[in-house]
């Protein structure tokens, strides 16, 4: 979808697709579950634990932090990383809203 596209839907039509868009990588997903199963801020053990290289991890974590999912903490030379609770909620809702509108209006 062309940017000039995106004026055409409502905000949060937008803002669902960003969210689909940079939810749609298994391994998101699974360095999403990770990080929201620790109680505290975690670090280079994602690596590990996820089993892609540095640089991949790295991009993924990029990607979580474009819409706010995930917050890093500079530690040194180490970032620690844990769920953005108000956006993780933010989300909840937003999903919720869409789901629970929905008519069940099968043919």
């Amino acid at each position: 979808m062309g940017i000039t596209k995106t004026q055409i839907f409502n905000v949060d039509q937008n803002q669902m697709a960003t969210i689909f868009k940079v939810l749609a990588n298994p391994a998101r997903i699974a360095i999403l579950e990770y990080i929201s199963k620790q109680d505290a801020c975690i670090c280079n053990d994602i690596v590990d634990e996820i089993g892609l290289a540095q640089p991949t991890i790295s991009q993924h974590l990029k990607e979580l932090k474009s819409i706010n999912l995930i917050k890093g903490e500079i530690d040194g030379k180490k970032v620690c990383y844990c769920i953005n609770l108000d956006k993780w909620t933010d989300i909840q809702r937003i999903l919720n809203n869409f789901f629970n509108t929905t008519k069940s209006n099968c043919c």
